[in-house]
């Protein structure tokens, strides 16, 4: 049932508008003045604040301002029987949702309170979805490894300079894009990522440079690709390795010009765009078989930074399986659960052909399969099969 708090010196308001909301079934709770709605405000969760503006011990707009204070997503709706639009605008512009002028007419009223609890809603879902997005490229890890990662992208992340991933599948080459976007001068724009493998060779070209209608027997209307729609970001090129040599010469063009042209088309058209790379292949074996350009691998790798394996931080791994347990068990709300020492070390000594992303699977199997507390056993039993091979 939505909450709502009533904040009036008057007894007789507070009592109609009582009697009011809760007939339209909101649980309504009532302060005589602000000092008392504050006090309410700080212990309990309302959906919709409504305040008056003129009350004696503490002015409404003052209690706004602390409302804000206390929580910035407080939901305030500003009554009054005193109003101008000098007092509405003052009251908007210090976070109220809405100014309501004595004595309120009911039906507008309701329809303002509904508005502000489905814009509450909206900020709650909102922080919800950015709290996964951050827990899911979280980089997770205190080896040596992977702390010379942070470091790189701490440095190279502001600046424009392309850069070159490379690493096994599996190992989080993505992650190390999104942290170079994140923490860039572009972070505000797009980030768009291509999986050049995923890809057939002959939409590649239209996918990266978008194409005109017409242009080919399937072209309906014409599209952007992704070097215009990553205009202003980041354009992550995700197993670069596996793209044709003809789409890799437009690229070159493309990196050399800042200029792209549509499939079909002739006119040029400026991009402004920073470029990052990944691949699980040995690219310079790739360049000896003339798969891959060497001047591309030139213009891409201006930084490199190798990913290592799983196997290669393994003292990561009880960090790693107690975030993505954590994790796992949020998103499906399962009671808490908890990793023992000799799960950990079990986990440890897994050759982790799959990396990180096995590791996830691992623990999700772990986590509904086992009881509240995860041990060794219960890592030999149900991790094994993914195992190709353990170590003794």
């Amino acid at each position: 049932m939505p909450r709502i708090l009533v904040i009036d010196d008057e007894k007789s308001i507070r009592n109609t508008l009582k009697d009011i909301l809760e007939y339209e079934k909101f649980e309504v709770d009532l302060a005589q003045d602000g000092i008392e709605g504050l006090e309410l405000a700080e212990i309990n969760k309302y959906d919709v604040v409504l305040c008056d503006i003129k009350m004696p011990r503490m002015d409404g707009i003052e209690v706004l301002e602390k409302l804000m204070e206390q929580n910035p997503d407080n939901t305030v709706v500003m009554i009054s029987g005193h109003g101008t639009v000098e007092t509405a605008v003052e009251a908007i512009k210090k976070g109220a949702y809405d100014f309501i002028s004595k004595p309120p007419d009911i039906n507008r009223m309701l329809i303002t309170l509904r508005n502000a609890m489905d814009k509450s809603e909206l900020v709650k879902e909102t922080k919800v979805l950015k709290r996964k997005v951050s827990k899911t490229y979280d980089m997770i890890g205190n080896s040596k490894a992977i702390n010379q990662i942070k470091e790189m992208i701490e440095r190279v992340a502001p600046t424009d300079a392309r850069v070159f991933i490379t690493g096994a599948n599996g190992t989080g080459k993505e992650l190390v894009a999104r942290w170079l976007h994140e923490l860039s001068n572009r972070s505000k724009g797009p980030f768009i990522e291509v999986n050049c493998a995923a890809i057939p060779s002959e939409l590649i070209e239209s996918e990266l440079f978008g194409h005109e209608k017409g242009s080919f027997t399937s072209a309906i209307k014409q599209k952007k690709g992704n070097f215009e729609l990553a205009n202003g970001g980041t354009l992550f090129l995700d197993e670069i390795g596996d793209m044709s040599l003809a789409a890799q010469a437009k690229v070159l063009r493309a990196l050399q010009e800042n200029k792209i042209t549509r499939v079909g088309g002739e006119k040029e058209i400026n991009v402004d765009v920073r470029v990052v790379a990944a691949t699980n292949k040995n690219i310079h074996q790739e360049m000896q078989k003339g798969s891959f350009r060497e001047d591309l691998y030139h213009r891409l790798s201006v930084i490199l930074i190798p990913v290592p394996s799983l196997n290669e931080r393994v003292e990561d791994i009880p960090l790693l399986a107690n975030h993505f347990l954590q994790q796992i068990v949020e998103e499906n709300s399962m009671p808490p659960k908890e990793f023992t020492d000799d799960a950990h070390s079990a986990l440890q000594k897994i050759t982790w052909t799959g990396n990180i992303r096995e590791l996830r699977n691992v623990v999700e199997r772990l986590a509904i399969l086992c009881d509240k507390t995860i041990t060794g056993n219960d890592v030999e039993l149900f991790a094994q099969p993914l195992s190709l091979n353990r170590n003794s």
